[in-house]
């Protein structure tokens, strides 16, 4: 059956980035395929980058922060032996050396190295902000600026081929890290450690707020999914993403929620057991919010109330 009103379109939708698009320019068509005003992404994906990139719509964009957060997933490929000034192929070359003594041993080594937490400083390209200003902003002006190291964490890393014994060897590998880890940066210093220049040469994500390719829609399936009245069906509540613990609340607590009053635990099952934001939910599984946690005062206090009749 068709879906006459397009602004019931709530949920998430799992798209697949095409590269040449920055995430605003999807998001930007995103919009006016489904005519919502409420909408926006969880995490930037550079332009040359494909990939998950999921948008969310509706009341789904109060939960974006979380979404956020989660762990990301990329297929990489690093060239070694060459450098350049954005730390990818798209910028000028700006060091170029022969690194056929590498062998595939030693560059196995130099990237499973990097797994757990590390220190990482963002690449001069990138949106982070420096004394109010993006870096990217200001490479555009051709300044450079010291950047802080940032932690980071690489909870993985597989490497998936390695062609080494030629001048620019390259590897291919996949990485699942924390939010702000900059994979052309950590490819430099892959090539850092193995005393050559290196570049990012292909990245993809293949993960992000839980989903991956097999979730994700091209804006052209989208948009004929709009059109034949089956794309509602593809849109994922964002409840379900995000990773904290569930609970439930009976009629009494459901009426404290929708006041964004405290609720005492034993108005919920199960009561909550330690620190941190829940989920709360009526019995009949409508989703009414996060909350927090306050275990001296046995209650959970309203973080995001979702009201029902919305």
């Amino acid at each position: 059956m068709t879906q006459a009103k397009t602004h019931n379109y709530e949920g998430v939708l799992a798209v697949w980035k095409p590269a040449g698009w920055t995430s605003h320019d999807v998001v930007a068509k995103a919009r006016r395929i489904l005519g919502v005003k409420r909408i926006g992404h969880t995490g930037t994906l550079d332009p040359a980058v494909t990939g998950v990139l999921p948008i969310c719509v509706g009341r789904a964009t109060r939960l974006v922060e979380y979404l956020q957060e989660l762990p990301k997933t990329y297929e990489a490929t690093i060239r070694l032996g060459i450098a350049t000034d954005t730390e990818d192929l798209t910028g000028e070359v700006v060091e170029s050396r022969d690194a056929s003594h590498l062998d595939e041993a030693a560059i196995r080594e130099a990237i499973l190295s990097f797994e757990g937490d590390i220190m990482q400083v963002p690449p001069m390209v990138s949106a982070v902000k420096i004394d109010g200003k993006r870096l990217y902003e200001l490479a555009r002006e051709g300044v450079t600026v010291e950047r802080p190291a940032r932690p980071v964490t690489i909870h993985e890393i597989r490497v998936a081929e390695i062609k080494s014994g030629i001048p620019q060897p390259e590897a291919s590998f996949s990485v699942r890290c924390s939010k702000g880890t900059y994979i052309r940066t950590l490819c430099v210093d892959i090539g850092r450690k193995l005393g050559v220049p290196a570049a990012m040469a292909v990245l993809q994500r293949t993960e992000s707020a839980g989903l991956v390719p097999d979730d994700s829609l091209t804006l052209d399936e989208i948009a004929r999914l709009r059109e034949s009245g089956e794309l509602g069906d593809r849109f994922i509540q964002a409840d379900g993403l995000v990773p904290f613990p569930r609970t439930t609340g009976g009629p009494a607590a459901a009426a404290n929620a929708r006041q964004g009053k405290a609720i005492p635990f034993d108005e919920v099952d199960p009561a909550p057991d330690g620190d941190g934001l829940w989920r709360l939910y009526r019995e009949d599984g409508v989703f009414l919010g996060l909350f927090e946690a306050d275990m001296p005062g046995r209650r959970l206090r309203a973080v995001k109330v979702f009201h029902p009749e919305e």
